[in-house]
């Protein structure tokens, strides 16, 4: 049995030799590769040494010979393609270790030139994982060092990889080879050669997802459905979720876990969401998972039936049984006292997921913050592709454009009800009075009915809505909207300003004597 060795990345690559050469299997290797092997006192044959001609043109030339693709591409099963090697010398290779030029790596650096970009495409290395890939059936690839451990234990105890396992890495290697040349298109495809630049937006966009579950059905039972994660998933995500207990999660509690949990963890205090039908119906900040819970329920109890929660505190014992009253589909915290999981425990069907909160990182990226970089809709035969509203209003952001002036108090309303609002669907109306929103307005076609209803859901919830605070996700357009909300009870309005209209509206808030102040920011979510 003989394995070619020819990896950029050296992760666990002594320890696979050693094991491989214990089984008496001939160690064949490049370069580097080579020269590690021997130095540990391995014994290993250069390609060099097989092809009978040497590594030219920096590297550049080394593995692209006959007797490597002949030796990996020769089906043990055909007389004629035996024959081809015996008459050309050429020995079959049955195990391929290989990875690939860290092209993702280097682009990623800030300072990375095309010339970098262009000396860590890989050629040698993505030909001879096709090569052994696609001669699945008689050549073992692999790819990753989280492979090594399995080939070796297959080779220990059976003297051969399995067909399954084989197979599986075949599999493997050509989603590698997928995701290599993606990363290479996406590049290339964002490179301008005029002025040096890459474009925010390539010209062509290559997405890279991996399967996580095949679901019961879609957003309705005559739709299939499947859950994907992105490549690289960021920290703190909804697809790094721990499912804890409870049924399978569905289409729907999928996308409504994800409503909530996004907003939830936009909040640096304790805080809780609840969430229906993509909306939140109940938010609020507290001293503790349960204080925050009790708070949010209030606004909408209705609503709250079958929801999904979410916390960014650790759910205790009294949280737990207090939660544990109301039908919930989805829970979600970081994390779950002992006494807590027990008490679930009773609730068999309760999805209970746990969910690390990515740590927070001073002027991160998008992806360090757990947040995604893009937002991607599809639209017949295309997609909309748009940077993440990942907006964070300051209070020194906030313009006050009317006599009355915020309190300080309303001043953290304000901001409260303006990152809720972020997450409501358009048109968007927010009340919200100590930490607590009072009442929600989704979904309308009119921004006046977005309030109506708002003032309709806090009246049911047996809320009163004076003195409070409220958020719209957009600019008024005509002064009405204004009066609905001060009409309800609103004293103090966040809005983003920029309407022709703006005076009529700042005059009618003097009119009424309430304070408001633009955010200069739309937060519209569709």
């Amino acid at each position: 049995m003989k394995a070619l060795i020819s990896v950029s990345d050296k992760t666990g690559i002594v320890e696979l030799a050693q094991a491989l050469h214990a089984l008496k299997v001939e160690l064949v290797s490049t370069g580097g590769t080579a020269k590690l092997l021997a130095e540990q006192g391995l014994p290993v044959t250069e390609v060099a040494q097989v092809t009978e001609f040497p590594e030219m043109l920096d590297g550049r030339v080394k593995t692209l010979h006959p007797k490597v693709h002949g030796g990996l591409l020769a089906r043990r099963d055909l007389p004629e393609h035996m024959a081809a090697l015996k008459a050309h010398g050429i020995q079959t290779i049955d195990l391929l270790i290989v990875n690939l030029y860290p092209f993702e790596a280097t682009v990623a650096k800030p300072g990375c030139t095309l010339e970098d970009a262009i000396e860590n495409i890989d050629i040698g290395g993505p030909a001879m994982v096709r090569s052994a890939a696609k001669n699945w059936k008689d050549v073992a690839v692999l790819t990753d060092a989280s492979q090594y451990a399995t080939v070796i234990e297959e080779l220990t105890s059976q003297g051969k990889v399995s067909e399954k396992t084989r197979f599986a890495l075949s599999v493997a290697a050509f989603n590698r080879i997928s995701n290599y040349d993606a990363a290479i298109s996406d590049y290339l495809s964002s490179y301008d050669l005029e002025n040096g630049a890459r474009a925010q937006y390539p010209a062509q966009s290559n997405g890279r997802f991996v399967k996580l579950q095949d679901l019961r059905y879609g957003e309705n039972p005559h739709q299939t459905a499947a859950f994907y994660r992105d490549l690289h998933p960021a920290p703190g995500s909804l697809v790094t979720a721990v499912q804890v207990q409870g049924k399978e999660l569905s289409y729907n509690n999928i996308a409504d876990a994800d409503a909530a949990w996004e907003c939830v963890k936009s909040f640096a205090e304790a805080a809780c969401v609840i969430v229906k039908h993509a909306n939140p119906c109940g938010v609020a900040v507290g001293t503790n998972a349960l204080d925050c819970y009790n708070k949010a329920f209030q606004t909408d109890p209705t609503s709250a039936f079958g929801g999904i929660i979410a916390l960014n505190r650790q759910v205790d014992a009294a949280a737990a049984q207090q939660i544990s009253k109301q039908f919930v589909e989805v829970l979600m915290a970081p994390s779950y006292s002992p006494e807590a999981l027990e008490i679930f425990k009773a609730k068999a069907n309760v999805r209970v997921l746990q969910i690390a909160l990515p740590a927070f990182k001073a002027g991160g990226t998008a992806f360090e913050q757990g947040r995604n970089a893009q937002d991607i809709k599809r639209v017949g035969s295309g997609l909309l592709i748009q940077t993440a509203d990942n907006h964070e209003l300051q209070l020194a952001d906030l313009k006050v454009v009317t006599q009355v002036q915020p309190t300080p108090a309303q001043l953290q309303d304000l901001l409260f009800a303006w990152k809720v609002a972020k997450y409501v669907k358009s048109n968007a109306i927010v009340f919200c009075a100590n930490g607590m929103t009072m009442g929600v307005g989704a979904g309308q076609m009119s921004r006046l009915d977005s309030a109506r209803i708002a003032s309709i859901k806090a009246g049911h919830a047996g809320l009163s809505l004076k003195n409070t605070v409220v958020a719209s996700d957009a600019f008024f357009p005509f002064r009405d909207g204004l009066d609905v909300v001060v009409d309800a009870g609103a004293n103090c309005v966040i809005q983003p300003g920029g309407s022709m209209r703006d005076p009529e509206v700042i005059a009618a808030a003097d009119e009424r004597g309430v304070a408001m102040v633009f955010s200069g920011v739309r937060h519209f979510r569709h």
